[in-house]
């Protein structure tokens, strides 16, 4: 290990190591309840089949990244990337699982090759960087979003699309079997956030774990929430797999190229455009994501080079890109590096050991969904919410006196989840920046790249929507 890892070398030991390691786990762990809870809205695919996937790609991300890269940082099926899978690909465009599942490994090995050849930093280079500083927010708005309506304390309304649920249980227009939950689900959010306050490992993962025993505990006061309980419930630590492999596990192979029911309402054009501009969104997203958080774990730590560098930066990056390959064939949506990583370099992670003792972690979870299947929605709901409100702070980066970012920025931020689309939000933000400096005769301002992508999005609302 010490030859492998230069432990040593890097001011580190085997047991800070491997203490970084479960601690980067505790913070990340929530991934395996959320992701599956997201993906069974689905209906096509259980959460047991989603769970093993999650699992599984976390593991071959984060044993990668410590292998090939020797940095102390997790993977796993992205925050924001998969509700973009879910809520945009399949409910918004249309398409199936399996298809949406086809994109990921588009984009999988689209950056495997940008990653090889060089042509990531150009790309990323095309991106403005108001635009580029604003994706992140935009997709915590989001997923935030999400969260309050998966907790059911934002509702549809016929006057104004959403609206407060009712908690008034004097006047019949709630009761106290509605209004727990939503209850439990604010109780976890603020447990998380003191408990964060308090810098407690793995705040989000306690937050969830007391959020469900308080649910299970308020359920003796509702008459018949225990009725059927646990009627199907089993503790085979193996039983999830045979989910996995009936629904998930190659189905990007056996069904993901079928697109007839998309076809069956639209042109084979649209299809065409929608394949190139989803997977240019899930690219981009993915690439921005990993680069922020390399570099943000890695300034944390201190591990930056004397140039200000991350460290194997392109090893990390392919690490990344097979990890999101690997886990578009288990049947999960892009795998992406956390920025939950941070908690592991804080605790002192300096190598890619602590990485492994992470991935040998999430190996050992993979053993316990029946457990993780008890979880209830309230309390992963309020890990959703959390999770938006920390990717909202980059927006401080955002220079909002000036309008030529502020504009672009705002359309990428706002249109996320007033649209229930990331990729429309990249979309706006980009084609405002372009038109801003058109008119404002500063074209030379644009780059090659950025007109391109541009007048990609600019065709897929023409041809799509």
């Amino acid at each position: 290990m010490e030859k492998f890892f230069k432990v040593k070398e890097n001011g580190s030991t085997v047991r800070t190591e491997v203490l970084a390691g479960l601690t980067t786990f505790m913070a990340m762990a929530y991934i395996l309840l959320v992701n599956p809870g997201m993906f069974a809205d689905l209906g096509t695919v259980s959460f047991d089949a989603i769970y093993i996937a999650t699992a599984i790609s976390a593991v071959i991300g984060t044993v990668l990244i410590g292998l090939l890269a020797n940095l102390p940082l997790a993977q796993a099926s992205g925050m924001g990337l998969n509700a973009f899978f879910v809520y945009t690909v399949c409910f918004g465009f249309g398409l199936t699982y399996a298809n949406a599942l086809l994109l990921v490994l588009l984009d999988g090995i689209v950056f495997i090759v940008l990653t090889i050849t060089g042509l990531r930093k150009k790309i990323f280079e095309a991106i403005p960087k108001c635009v580029r500083v604003a994706i992140p927010a935009g997709i915590g708005l989001f997923i935030a979003f999400i969260g309050l309506q998966n907790a059911g304390l934002v509702v549809n309304d016929p006057s104004t699309c959403v609206n407060l649920v009712s908690f008034n249980v004097f006047n019949g227009t709630a009761s106290w079997a509605t209004v727990m939950p939503l209850l439990v689900t604010i109780f976890t959010l603020i447990a998380i956030a003191v408990m964060s306050i308090k810098k407690i490992r793995g705040s989000v993962l306690w937050g969830i774990l007391g959020g469900s025993v308080v649910y299970y505990v308020l359920g003796f006061t509702i008459s018949g929430f225990y009725d059927g309980f646990g009627a199907n419930f089993s503790m085979n630590p193996v039983g999830a797999f045979g989910d996995f492999f009936s629904q998930a596990f190659c189905k990007v192979f056996t069904e993901g190229f079928d697109f007839s029911g998309y076809l069956g309402s639209h042109s084979s054009l649209e299809l065409i455009v929608l394949i190139a501009t989803t997977a240019l969104a899930f690219c981009m997203v993915d690439m921005f994501d990993t680069l922020g958080t390399l570099y943000g774990a890695c300034a944390r730590g201190g591990l930056l080079t004397k140039e200000g560098e991350v460290p194997n930066m392109d090893k990390a990056m392919l690490a990344d890109a097979v990890a999101t390959t690997c886990g578009a064939v288990c049947g999960t949506s892009t795998v992406t590096t956390f920025v939950e990583s941070s908690a592991g370099v804080a605790e002192g992670g300096r190598t890619g050991l602590a990485a492994i003792a992470t991935g040998a972690l999430f190996f050992i979870a993979m053993f316990l969904s029946p457990i993780a299947k008890l979880i209830p929605g309230a309390a992963t709901a309020a890990a959703l919410i959390y999770v938006g409100i920390l990717m909202i702070n980059c927006v401080r980066e955002i220079d909002w006196t000036d309008i030529e970012s502020a504009v672009p920025a705002f359309m990428a931020v706002a249109m996320m989840p007033m649209t229930y689309n990331i990729s429309y939000g990249i979309a706006f933000g980009l084609i405002s920046y372009v038109l801003i400096k058109l008119f404002s005769g500063k074209v030379k301002d644009i780059k090659v790249g950025t007109w391109v992508i541009a007048i990609l999005f600019t065709v897929m609302f023409f041809v799509t929507h």
